[in-house]
Order: structure tokens, then C-alpha cells, then sequence
């Protein structure tokens, strides 16, 4: 058979606070790999602090493209991360080296390598009309009604995420068909990579949680309400923006603005970023082509490394 002539790339999947970002770095300084950040809240200018965003002296060292490209005011969606991704990794190939494609946002991920299906417009009545429906009797109402019409979305969108309930039930509307049914329809044509998929996969959820809770201190000493309230002074931002939907931000913006205290913002905040967690390890679980690696287990990066070096020493890599 003739061997497959694609570059080649790496994906690095996990969920949040599983150490992606430096096991990245100290995958780079081994091999030829070039970062690009795989993350729906890095791409936001000022939210540095909250989104655990590598601080400018990792950035430095180790370059992530599409950090830092949007400001929070500007909408930034699935189908505008593939076109810069896609421009990202072909750069890189270019220059002989491997993009390396780090981060969570399994969305991302999915539309980079699937493509994206012809999903209908947004309707504002619909939104409008879901909106109050929401208000009057809660999200959770309308994820139930979701599991209803289009369980498989369901089971990988949260009961509290207002944005992708709302598109969801709006899509079925508009369509008469499943969102889950429209994803995976997608592009036929084959990704031009050849991919190597690694997720960090935590097999005690429980020390990932107690990891989750730290962070979330560190941040908070590190000036992570600060980092909101200069967003906030800003005027021009608001709660409905996704930016200020990113796990953390909007129960700081809920906290500021005086709808919770202090103890309740932490607690919410740290749920929140569990759920989060939970929605990534179920999609991490359904991608059969990952290898998963336990971040808390001795040993991951000799045997991470040897996943990576027999990629890139076969025969269409040589690098």
C-alpha cells in the first residue's frame, strides 16, 4: 500500500487543569512542534488570569498561535478558530516542522478535523422567544426538553450552558432535525494531516477536582477579580457576551455585581469548572482514535514522548 504522504500533526486533548499546556512546552523542546492553542477563552485579549492563559514569559518561550487575537467585545466562533487553525498548521508545515494543537475545547477540535456541517442561521425571535421561556422557567427546563428531541446533544451540553441550549433548540426548530444528526454530517473530504491524538485523561476525578479547587485559589490570588473589574470598567462588555460566559468569569461578573457573595461566587465558580471538566472527559471518551494518558501516573512523558518520536520517526515523518 502506498504510504500516507499528509504532514503530519499532533493533537493534545484534556480537560481543564490536566497539565496540556506543559506537557506542550516540554513536548516542544524535544521535538520540531509548533503550539497552537486549541481554546475558546485564550483567544480573548485581557483574559489572561481567569482563563489560565500562559503568562507572558511562557508565550515567549514557547509561541502558542491564536492567543490573544479577539477582544472580549468581538464574538468568535467554531468556524472562525478552523479558518485560523487551518492557516496556522499550513504555516507551520511550510516551514518543515509540526503544529502541535493544544487545549480543551473538544467544539474546536471536532470542527477542525470533521468540518462543519450547514447548519441554518440564527433566528432572533426563536432566541428571543427561548430566552424568556428560559427566564420564566430555568435552562435546566429546556435541557430537558433538549434530551427529549436530540439526546446525544444533550448529553455532551450542560444544563446551565445558555448559549448551546439555545442554538441547539433553536436549530431544530429552524431545521426539523437534530442538531447531533446535522454535526455529523460535516465535510467528506480527508483532514490534510495525518493526526496523532493525545489526551491526558485523570483517572481519579477526585484529584483533579482538588487540582480544579487550587487553581481557582491561585488564580483569585493572583488578582483574577482584579482582571474583572477592569473588564467591567470598561463599559461596553456585558454578562450576555461569550466571553463573559468562559467558566469563572461570569460568576466574578455575577459577584461584582452584587447577585452572590464571596464564599457562593467560589463554590459556583469551582462547580462550574468541574462540569466543565465533566463535559471533556465524556467527549474525550467518545473519540476512539486518542491514546489516553493518566497526567497523574509516574512515567506519562517517557511514554508520551516514544507516542510522539514514533510518529515523527516513521515512514512519513523523519523529522
Amino acid at each position: 500500500m502506498p504510504t500516507d504522504q499528509r504532514p503530519l500533526a499532533i493533537f493534545l486533548m484534556g480537560p481543564t487543569a490536566s497539565g496540556k499546556t506543559a506537557l506542550a512546552c516540554e513536548l516542544s523542546e524535544r521535538f520540531p512542534l509548533d503550539l497552537v492553542s486549541v481554546d475558546s477563552a485564550l483567544v480573548y485579549r485581557g483574559m489572561d488570569i481567569g482563563t489560565a492563559k500562559p503568562d507572558a514569559a511562557t508565550l515567549a518561550r514557547y509561541p502558542h498561535a491564536l492567543v490573544d487575537i479577539r477582544d472580549p467585545a468581538q464574538p468568535y466562533s467554531a468556524a472562525d478558530f478552523r479558518d485560523d487553525a487551518l492557516a496556522a498548521m499550513r504555516s507551520i508545515s511550510a516551514r518543515g516542522r509540526v503544529p502541535l494543537l493544544v487545549g480543551g475545547t473538544g467544539l474546536y477540535f471536532r470542527a477542525l478535523q470533521q468540518g462543519l456541517s450547514a447548519l441554518p442561521q440564527a433566528d432572533a425571535g426563536i432566541r428571543q422567544r427561548l430566552g424568556a421561556e428560559a427566564q420564566q422557567h430555568g435552562w435546566p427546563a429546556l435541557h430537558a426538553r433538549l434530551a427529549r428531541l436530540d439526546p446525544a446533544a444533550a448529553a455532551r451540553i450542560g444544563p446551565n450552558d445558555a448559549q448551546r441550549l439555545q442554538r441547539a433548540l433553536e436549530v431544530i426548530e429552524l431545521s426539523g432535525r437534530p442538531l447531533s444528526e446535522l454535526q455529523q454530517r460535516g465535510h467528506e473530504a480527508p483532514f490534510p494531516w495525518r493526526v496523532l491524538k493525545l489526551a491526558l485523561m485523570p483517572r481519579e476525578r477526585g484529584v483533579l477536582h482538588q487540582r480544579i479547587a487550587r487553581r481557582f485559589d491561585a488564580m483569585l490570588a493572583d488578582g483574577f477579580l482584579d482582571e474583572v473589574r477592569a473588564l467591567r470598567t470598561r463599559g461596553d462588555l456585558h454578562a450576555d457576551l461569550p466571553a463573559i460566559r468562559a467558566v469563572g468569569y461570569r460568576q466574578a461578573w455575577h459577584y461584582l455585581d452584587g447577585s452572590i457573595d464571596a464564599a457562593a461566587f467560589r463554590d459556583q465558580a469551582i462547580f462550574a469548572t468541574r462540569q466543565l471538566a465533566k463535559r471533556q472527559i465524556t467527549w474525550l471518551r467518545s473519540d476512539l482514535a486518542a491514546r489516553l494518558f493518566d497526567p497523574d501516573e509516574s512515567g506519562v512523558m517517557p511514554r508520551v514522548t516514544a507516542a510522539v518520536r514514533l510518529l515523527l520517526d516513521g515512514p512519513a515523518g523523519r523529522h
